[in-house]
């Protein structure tokens, strides 16, 4: 829990059903200032609630949901297949981080590296390899998870729509251990 210089609470917490509308408030006016993401604003509560979610955390400041952080099992991504082919691990020693989004308003308060904190915490605790992929565009994102010791595996094409396509960057966590 953290207090800004207004008085206001930020914590850090597991997601809850109550906080999926304010959590698909803040992913659309992400999307209207960034175009992130680039599928799922359309309906952004199925977005924010796909198959196989392992753990979801969001950030909540003064009431408000204002942050989002998900990792979940495996669905083929391409981050998925590179590691694989490139380490000795099986997909269910990996969980695929993903739905990293600040609100506008709330940035610059380190929110995004706190929820991949957190994110990173459970995934040593449950002993899984932490992969992802990210946008070339989605510089900020890019900084965050090389300033947290990502470790780039390589790029891949990150198809979405109907038949569109854009250049990922794909990135390991480099340890599962404590």
């Amino acid at each position: 829990m953290h207090r800004d210089a207004a008085g206001l609470t930020t914590t850090i917490r597991p997601r809850a059903e109550a906080d999926l509308p304010g959590a698909a408030a803040a992913l659309v006016a992400v999307h209207a200032v960034d175009g992130y993401p680039v599928e799922g604003v359309d309906a952004p509560l199925e977005w924010l609630s796909p198959a196989g979610v392992l753990q979801a955390w969001v950030a909540e400041k003064g009431g408000k949901i204002v942050g989002h952080a998900m990792l979940s099992r495996p669905q083929g991504e391409g981050a998925v297949k590179m590691w694989l082919e490139q380490s000795g691990d099986t997909a269910d020693q990996l969980a695929v981080c993903a739905r990293l989004f600040i609100a506008p308003e709330a940035r610059g308060q380190r929110l995004g590296e706190q929820l991949m904190r957190t994110a990173f915490d459970y995934s040593r605790a449950h002993g899984l390899r932490v992969v992802l992929d990210v946008m070339t565009k989605d510089k900020a994102a890019i900084r965050l998870y090389e300033r947290m010791g990502m470790h780039r595996i390589g790029t891949a094409r990150h198809a979405y729509g109907e038949g569109q396509e854009i250049d990922a960057v794909c990135y390991v966590f480099p340890t599962p251990e404590a």
